[in-house]
């Protein structure tokens, strides 16, 4: 069950746009990433002005915050933790479609529906800030130009996944992940060498059509390699450079 806290919105904060906060990595295929995060500062503006508590959910690790076909009732900023959204067929069967971390909206997929269209994961405990989007919508025109700007970005990195899982190999793929995650990190403030991954390798694979084993044997061989350092769900990046010889290298290794 998700716990409920209301606080009024913070004042103070200076006026911010949705610049594109993404940190390309150089050689790296990873698709880009909207500077999603310059939405809290907005968000808060905009409550404040209008008169409306900014409502903060907190979630545990494998908690659900929606489920696919459960009323849309709203969107849900990520404020921390790490979440995944997947798709689940009626025989149980799961195709993770992202992680979702700070700045990320989650539901954005159902906005022309009344029920939501995936699942969406805690994978560590982490804290949402409900969106009033019909409110938003109708008495602030500006937000509807920035949803539809969210919408275009997952558009463009959906397509850049669909290109990396189509054309690369295992290791190609690990390493445009590494890269990718280390760029949204960055963008957010965070080291962009050290990862720390909250999903499991099985969860990891499930993103980038992989089995676990071959994600655990990608990871060893770029750790026998030099290129990471890879400790549990810790992973240094040692080698940039050689990472992206890699990537570059258009070897297919399944």
């Amino acid at each position: 069950m998700l716990l409920d806290r209301t606080v009024p919105a913070e004042p103070g904060f200076a006026d911010a746009d949705f610049a594109d906060a993404d940190a390309a990595s150089a050689g790296s295929a990873a698709p880009s990433h909207a500077g999603g995060a310059a939405l809290e500062p907005w968000l808060q503006r905009e409550l404040q002005r209008l008169g409306l508590p900014l409502q903060r959910r907190r979630v545990r690790a494998k908690q659900h915050v929606f489920r696919a076909g459960q009323p849309r009732t709203a969107l849900y900023l990520v404020h921390a933790g790490f979440f995944k959204t997947a798709l689940v067929s009626e025989d149980g069967r799961e195709k993770i479609t992202g992680f979702r971390m700070r700045g990320d909206l989650l539901g954005l997929d159902a906005l022309d529906m009344n029920a939501y269209a995936c699942d969406a994961v805690a994978l560590d405990t982490g804290e949402l800030w409900e969106v009033p989007f019909a409110r938003l919508r109708n008495e602030r025109p500006q937000f509807q130009e920035r949803i539809t700007a969210l919408l275009a970005q997952e558009i463009r990195r959906d397509w850049n996944w669909m290109l990396a899982l189509g054309t690369l190999g295992a290791d190609q793929r690990v390493v445009t992940f590494l890269f990718d995650l280390a760029a949204r990190l960055r963008a957010l403030g965070f080291s962009g060498e050290c990862l720390q991954l909250r999903m499991t390798r099985a969860e990891l694979g499930n993103f980038l059509a992989l089995t676990l084993e071959t994600v655990a044997r990608s990871l060893s061989r770029l750790q026998a390699r030099g290129l990471i350092e890879v400790a549990g769900r810790e992973i240094r990046l040692r080698d940039r450079a050689g990472l992206g010889e890699v990537l570059n290298a258009g070897a297919r290794v399944h």
